[in-house]
């Protein structure tokens, strides 16, 4: 039948339908399918709707017909009218059903944001691509979109993914927004603010904090850190290692949201209403806000102490401005100017910090100048302070 072709290949016969599907063919449709695959060796199959442009119920029980005959059939590059049919009738809670996917271009776009995940592109003035750095992302795109609902509904500003594109081949989010400026960005523009800029983040963060959740709604952050913790078994004083499993086991449960990744890269003022906002959140997580000031260590002093060069290399400000930053940020958040208790914080976040850094550096880049540089800084810090702390806790500071 013209409009239907197919292919085996290594079991897998793929056929491709183009036009409509639909009581007027239906028929024809499933005899020439028949055909096609008569006689052949098939352990899957894939019905290819790139050229599909219409389907009825009348096609739809042909696509039933070969998901009983093969079960592992499944449907891929349905366009968005296709794919909605196909969810409105319950097909794709029986079967895989996969999307289409427009193709982004990012050529001389502007980067406005980058966290662990991904980098934040701006396409157009209202629009931002967020392209995922794991070449397979669609289930990280999933969970950040639900991440992203969860914190829009409990009052925490941030945008919410409205479709899910290509960008030279690997997996981007589509994001409407309005012109904003990152904070790191103000900073260059406006380095005279600096307290100001981090007065309005520890705003935002302790709106973060103030959400509590159910236990296993968001990953929970200290049983993450415990795991990173194995990494660093060889790496550490065995006394040592023992006493920050125990410190960091003893932080008491906690269910309120921390942001996993917070720094001035991924928060973004608006210029409509200068209210600050999220642009990257597949990082949620719940705890003692002991995990979030521990990546702050890391972004504005942590990895710079280490590797010299990074705080202008990854977030475009120089030393002074993050430690700037990072003092005004505890200033502000635990409202204190005392000394001892800010080195007390610090000392804390210090170690949850630290450990984060040392067991990134083991598991990625183990062997290289920069994994060796963070691995010494991490164990000194680590042997120095762990000895001498007695809990990690932030949340009755």
């Amino acid at each position: 039948m013209e409009g239907i072709t197919g292919k085996l290949e290594n079991g897998v016969f793929t056929a491709t339908i183009s036009g409509r599907v639909d009581s007027t063919n239906s028929a024809a449709v499933e005899a020439a399918l028949k055909e096609l695959t008569a006689g052949k060796e098939i352990k899957s199959m894939i019905f290819d709707a790139e050229k599909l442009e219409y389907i009825s119920s009348a096609g739809l029980r042909v696509v039933l017909a070969f998901k009983k005959a093969y079960p592992d059939f499944k449907l891929i590059n349905a366009n968005t009218e296709v794919y909605e049919i196909f969810d409105m009738t319950g097909f794709t809670q029986m079967m895989t059903v996969e999307k289409a996917y427009k193709k982004v271009s990012i050529d001389g776009c502007e980067i406005i944001g980058e966290g662990k995940n991904g980098i934040v592109y701006r396409v157009s003035p209202d629009t931002i691509v967020k392209v995922y750095k794991n070449p397979d992302a669609l289930d990280e795109i999933k969970n950040e979109r639900e991440l992203a609902r969860k914190a829009f509904v409990n009052g925490i500003p941030t945008s919410i993914s409205y479709d899910v594109v290509q960008v030279d081949g690997k997996f981007a989010s589509m994001f409407e927004m309005l012109e904003a400026d990152a904070i790191y960005k103000k900073i260059k523009k406006e380095p005279e603010k600096i307290d100001e800029f981090a007065k309005a983040s520890v705003g935002l963060l302790k709106k973060i904090h103030s959400v509590e959740l159910k236990p296993g709604e968001m990953v929970d952050a200290k049983a993450d850190y415990l795991k990173r913790a194995e990494r660093l078994q060889d790496n550490l004083d065995p006394a040592v290692y023992q006493k920050l499993c125990a410190l960091v086991q003893a932080i008491p449960e906690n269910y309120h949201i921390n942001h996993g990744d917070y720094h001035i890269k991924n928060q973004m003022f608006l210029h409509s209403t200068g209210e600050l906002m999220l642009i990257d959140m597949d990082t949620l997580c719940l705890g003692d806000p002991v995990f979030d000031f521990g990546s702050l260590y890391n972004a504005y002093v942590g990895r710079e102490r280490a590797i010299p060069g990074n705080n202008q290399a990854f977030l475009g400000i120089t030393a002074e401005q993050g430690e700037r930053f990072w003092k005004k940020t505890l200033e502000y958040y635990f409202e204190t100017t005392d000394e001892a208790k800010l080195k007390e914080i610090e000392a804390r976040a210090a170690i949850v910090g630290e450990l984060r850094l040392m067991a990134k550096a083991i598991k990625s880049y183990k062997g290289t100048p920069d994994g060796e540089k963070q691995i010494a800084s991490s164990k000194a810090l680590l042997e120095k302070e762990v000895p001498l702390a007695g809990e990690l806790t932030l949340a009755k500071i």
